[in-house]
C-alpha cells in the first residue's frame, strides 16, 4: 500500500492565517477608496476571487507530485511561455506610465509575477543536474543567462523591484548550492555599481533615491509616500488605533491597500500587530527551509528553498520600504497586499512548497 503523505500543518495553518488576515486588511485599507463604488467593496471582491482561485490551485499543486516539475518539457515550457508573455506585455497599453499588465476578457494578468513560477523550477532543475559544477561555466552561464533575460525584460516594463527580487533569488539558490567565495566577492563588488547605474538611467529612480536619502526635502512631492508611511507606522504606537480606524488610509497615504498595506497594519494594530505579521513570515521561512532540508532529492531541496526565498525576500523588501529602510518600490506584501496576480502566484508557490514538505 502506498504511504499516505502528511500535510505540514504548521505551514498550512500559517498560509491560511496570512491569507485570511490579508483579506481583512484589504477590506479595511481600501474602505475609503471603495466608498461610493456600490454596495460591495470592489477591492475585497476581486481579492476574494483571486484568493478562491489561488486556494484551488494550491490544493491541486499540493496533491501533484512536485517531481513532475523536473521534466525538461515542463521546465522549458514554463520558461518559454513566460518569456513570450514578458515580450507581449511590452506592446500592451500603458497604465500609470508602465506596461506591466495584459488584459484578457476584462481580467488583468501581471507576467512579472508569473516569472517566479518559471525561474525557481528552472534553477532547481539546473542545480539537480549540475550541483557539483556550481562554480563552473556549465552552471553559471545558463543560470545567469535566463535570470538576466527574465529580469531584463521586466526592467523594460519598467519594474526594477521584481527584477532585483528575481536576481536575489537566483543568487540565494546559487549561494546555498556552494558558490565559491571568490565569486561571492565579485558579485558584491559588481552588484552595487550595476544597481546604481540602473537607478541613474531613469529620472524617476533618481528622484526616489534622493527622496529616500532626505524625504523631508520634498515632503509634498517625491518624499510624500515615505513620510506618510512613517506617520502611519509611528501613530500606531504599541497597540494601534484599532481595527478599521486608520487615518492615513483616508486619502493621505497613496496605495494603502497594496504597496503600503503594512503601514496600515502598523497604524491599526500597532507594533504588536506588525510584529505578529513579521513572525508569521518567520514561521513560513522556518518551515520552508525545513521542507527543503528534508526533501528526498536535490530538485525538491532547491525547489522548496527557492519558493521560500521568493516569498520571504519579497516580504522583507516590502516591509523595509514601508519603514523607509529602502527606496520606494512597487513590491506587494505576499498574502496581504491587494493584487490578484501576486496572490495567485503566492498561493501556487505555497502549494508546491507544501507538496515538497509532504515527501520529506
Amino acid at each position: 500500500m502506498a504511504k499516505k503523505l502528511a500535510v505540514d500543518k504548521v505551514l498550512f495553518t500559517t498560509v491560511v492565517l496570512l491569507l485570511s488576515f490579508g483579506l481583512v486588511m484589504v477590506y479595511s485599507a481600501s474602505a475609503a477608496l471603495a466608498r461610493g463604488k456600490g454596495v460591495w467593496n470592489p477591492f475585497l471582491v476581486k481579492q476574494g476571487v483571486a484568493a478562491g482561485l489561488g486556494l484551488v490551485l494550491m490544493v491541486c499543486l499540493m496533491h501533484l507530485d512536485y517531481r513532475h516539475l523536473r521534466r525538461p518539457a515542463v521546465v522549458f515550457s514554463l520558461l518559454g511561455l513566460e518569456l513570450t508573455l514578458l515580450v507581449a506585455v511590452l506592446f500592451a497599453p500603458e497604465l500609470n506610465a508602465t506596461r506591466r499588465w495584459i488584459f484578457v476578457a476584462g481580467i488583468s494578468v501581471q507576467p512579472s509575477e508569473l516569472a517566479k513560477l518559471a525561474l525557481v523550477p528552472f534553477l532547481a532543475y539546473l542545480l539537480e543536474k549540475r550541483e557539483e559544477q556550481v562554480n563552473k561555466a556549465s552552471y553559471l552561464l545558463p543560470a545567469a543567462l535566463f535570470t538576466s533575460l527574465l529580469a531584463g525584460l521586466i526592467l523594460l516594463q519598467p519594474d526594477m523591484g521584481t527584477a532585483v527580487l528575481l536576481g536575489a533569488t537566483a543568487f540565494l539558490l546559487t549561494f546555498l548550492a556552494g558558490l565559491s567565495w571568490r565569486y561571492l566577492a565579485g558579485a558584491f563588488a559588481l552588484v552595487p555599481p550595476l544597481i546604481g547605474a540602473l537607478v541613474w538611467m531613469e529620472p524617476y529612480r533618481r528622484e526616489r533615491l534622493f527622496a529616500f536619502i532626505d524625504p523631508e526635502k520634498d515632503p509634498l512631492g517625491s518624499g510624500f509616500q515615505a513620510l506618510q508611511s512613517l506617520i502611519a507606522v509611528g501613530s500606531g504606537g504599541i497597540f494601534g488605533l484599532g481595527a478599521g480606524k486608520s487615518v492615513q488610509k483616508l486619502y493621505f497615504l497613496p496605495h494603502p491597500e497594496s504597496d503600503f498595506i503594512f503601514s496600515i497594519v502598523a497604524e491599526e494594530l500597532g507594533m504588536l500587530g506588525a510584529l505578529a505579521v513579521v513572525a508569521a513570515f518567520g514561521v513560513l521561512a522556518w518551515r520552508g527551509v525545513r521542507a527543503g532540508l528534508r526533501a528526498p532529492d536535490v530538485f525538491g531541496r532547491y525547489l522548496g528553498w527557492g519558493f521560500t526565498g521568493v516569498l520571504v525576500l519579497q516580504a522583507l523588501i516590502n516591509v523595509s520600504v514601508t519603514v523607509a529602510l529602502l527606496p520606494t518600490k512597487g513590491i506587494p506584501l505576499p498574502f496581504i497586499s491587494y493584487g490578484g496576480s501576486s496572490l495567485v502566484v503566492t498561493l501556487c508557490a505555497c502549494g508546491v512548497l507544501l507538496n515538497v514538505s509532504q515527501h520529506g
